[in-house]
């Protein structure tokens, strides 16, 4: 069975619609993702900076802490 040009030529349409859907998602999540990294890098540099300023232990695991 062999397709006839209008339907190749709607295939084709299709197609090239999904690949410019796919690439606008990509594109949404690029920016997204750089904006995210962005976040997590500023949070990692608020945390150590935040650590660095404390005095005293950290509780780690089941330890219990001082008050108990």
């Amino acid at each position: 069975m062999t397709q006839t040009a209008p339907s190749l030529e709607e295939r084709l349409a299709h197609l090239i619609r999904t690949v410019d859907d796919l690439s606008d998602t990509v594109a949404r999540q690029d920016t997204e993702i750089a904006k995210l990294t962005a976040r997590v890098e500023m949070l990692l540099r608020r945390e150590a900076e935040r650590e660095s300023e404390m005095t005293g232990g950290v509780i780690i695991g089941d330890e219990r802490p001082p008050h108990y």
